[in-house]
């Protein structure tokens, strides 16, 4: 039977994931934006999990939220970049400073 502690190891695993693949990689703001979603990812696995255990909805329900910030947050920074690319012709992370204005 998978309990709550299995839950929350593939969640810290996730986490670890998310965290190293935002301070390895700091060039390609794609898998900077893929991190971000392994980490939210994460926070939902142990939201639903505890809400499992205890057997209460809160936690589902705020991980419905997450999952709606998550897709703005997503539809948001794809626009962004999208937009970085056609300005610059890349999407160097370096370059981003001179968004600025």
């Amino acid at each position: 039977m998978i309990g709550l502690p299995h839950y929350l190891i593939v969640a810290a695993i996730l986490l670890t994931i998310g965290v190293f693949g935002i301070f390895v990689n700091r060039k390609n703001i794609i898998v900077i934006l893929m991190s971000i979603e392994l980490i939210l990812l994460a926070v939902n696995i142990n939201l639903v999990a505890f809400s499992a255990y205890l057997h209460n909805v809160v936690g589902q329900i705020f991980a419905m939220f997450v999952l709606t910030v998550a897709a703005a947050e997503a539809a948001v920074g794809l626009a962004i970049l999208v937009t970085f690319f056609r300005n610059r012709g890349d999407i160097a992370v370096d370059d981003a400073s001179m968004m600025k204005g």
